[in-house]
């Protein structure tokens, strides 16, 4: 990112002129630096939502909202979702560089080694109840790793035990995540293999048994990892954004994707794509009508919501979602799997894609529209997807994480406010209220 000496910016307030440098990216972006707005000015910028402000200088990820552009250190997705693997595209986005062969079968000895977690912390699984979502499990399993593996909690930045600690939670995350799938069905955990594969080992943990051995289809193994790259990292968003404040406190690893597993959790985030299949559901129990959905969509008066459609960034076609539908129609038809469910999300897209309402609001099917309907073909059960999410946003969160603290312009993260309460009020004693 370069100043832009040509070009300032000015505000004019209260009579006097100030002046602010700009900014570009890479990639054209432009931005004013309003970091000195308060000292300057004494006003503060309000953007509710942080839609038009930039909370840091970024080369892990880039978007292009208009166009529907994802690029990892500058390599598209398409390319990776074409050659690259979960693991590679992990030591991309932390380390920034794809690895050599050395490095990558070094990265997964790592994960190897580091698959199991304490026998202590198997103890926690049996205080949840059947009940409990996996995605408060595996918060609370993440955050607890800081009680058993302290030491590494306070590895230094830049060292090789560094890297050793970021890539065995990636490895611990799967071995936590199939634990608590395991806790919900009241079945015996499945231990991790050492000769198999990331995504291998994980389905293997999830769906073995001590009477079955689960070998998972290629194609199915395949299909998750590009869906695991998928979601690797997504820039500033929700659950990212949370990782970035709570780390810039100095928490540390696992406290801070801890925090942003919470994040994840809720419905508008990694929560949507089970709500597009109970949608989907609901809509194949009503009958199957998707113009009725549509027009109920349209309706402002309407409290039902066209989930998987539209998104914050992208104002085009997002490139995750057609991947991801070319990969549900290669599942489907490697299995010879007749989905019903597919068919109204086909339908539902075809019908939007042609309303004059959803192009002029230029909603588009998002990351969540087919990602949910491979995770339940797969097996999983709808409320494992956002713990499937959680697995495969970390390495984001990691690089995210690890590049806020090495940045020259580190600082805690301190948003303002505008007060808008009482200007005054008096205490009153209890029997006088």
């Amino acid at each position: 990112m370069e100043k832009n000496m040509e070009k300032k910016a000015e505000l004019k307030l209260n009579g006097k002129v100030y002046e602010f440098p700009t900014f570009i990216g890479t990639k054209g972006e432009k931005a004013i630096d309003f970091s000195s707005l308060r000292k300057k000015t004494s006003y503060i910028s309000y953007d509710p939502g942080f839609g038009s402000t930039g909370s840091c200088k970024s080369d892990i990820t880039f978007i292009n909202g208009e166009k529907g552009i994802l690029s990892f250190r500058g390599i598209s997705i398409e390319e990776l979702a074409e050659h690259s693997s979960f693991l590679e595209t992990a030591y991309l986005l932390i380390k920034g560089e794809l690895p050599a062969e050395k490095e990558l079968k070094r990265i997964s000895s790592v994960c190897t080694e580091n698959s199991l977690i304490h026998e202590d912390m198997l103890n926690f699984f049996g205080g949840f109840p059947p009940t409990a979502h996996p995605m408060l499990i595996l918060s609370a399993m993440v955050a607890s790793l800081n009680s058993y593996y302290c030491s590494l909690g306070q590895v230094e930045l830049g060292s090789v035990e560094m890297d050793n600690v970021m890539f065995g939670v990636i490895s611990k995350i799967r071995t936590i995540s199939a634990f608590s799938y395991k806790k919900a069905l009241g079945e015996p955990f499945v231990y991790p293999s050492g000769d198999r594969k990331y995504i291998t080992n994980f389905l293997h943990m999830m769906f073995s048994s001590p009477i079955r051995e689960y070998e998972p289809d290629p194609d199915i193994v395949r299909a998750l990892e590009v869906l695991f790259i998928m979601h690797a990292d997504h820039e500033q968003n929700c659950s990212t954004s949370t990782v970035r404040l709570v780390g810039s406190s100095l928490s540390n690893l696992f406290a801070s994707i801890a925090a942003g597993i919470n994040a994840l959790w809720g419905r508008l985030h990694g929560g949507a794509n089970q709500k597009v299949i109970e949608m989907l559901e609901m809509i194949k129990n009503d009958g199957g009508n998707t113009q009725k959905y549509i027009d109920m969509a349209k309706d402002k008066n309407n409290k039902f919501r066209l989930m998987g459609f539209g998104h914050r960034v992208y104002k085009n076609y997002d490139p995750r979602a057609r991947i991801i539908k070319n990969l549900a129609h290669k599942i489907l038809n490697r299995f010879s799997i007749d989905d019903p469910l597919m068919d109204i999300a086909l339908e539902l897209e075809e019908k939007a894609l042609k309303d004059s309402y959803f192009k002029e609001k230029k909603l588009f099917p998002n990351v969540d529209f087919y990602s949910g309907l491979i995770y339940r073909e797969i097996g999983f059960p709808t409320d494992m997807f956002p713990v499937l999410f959680a697995i495969a946003r970390l390495p984001g969160w990691i690089a995210q994480w690890k590049e806020m603290r090495e940045s020259s312009e580190f600082r805690i993260g301190r948003p303002r406010q505008i007060y808008t309460g009482r200007t005054s009020y008096h205490y009153k004693p209890l029997n006088k209220r």
